[in-house]
């Protein structure tokens, strides 16, 4: 059976640890999975994107 609590001698900073690790606080915000390689941003700011957005997109 494994052991899945924590040793109650376990210091806050290891408990810490463990649950960064597990639950992915290492993760980066954004992944390539986010882009789109094919796209060219160069020279893009924010408005140019406002303005591409659909009508029915508000």
């Amino acid at each position: 059976m494994p052991h899945d609590t924590p040793e109650p001698d376990e210091p806050e900073w290891k408990r810490r640890r463990r649950l960064a690790a597990a639950f992915g606080d290492g993760v980066p915000e954004q992944t390539s999975d986010d882009t789109d390689a094919r796209e060219d941003r160069a020279g893009k700011g924010d408005d140019w994107y406002r303005e591409q957005v659909p009508p029915h997109h508000g």
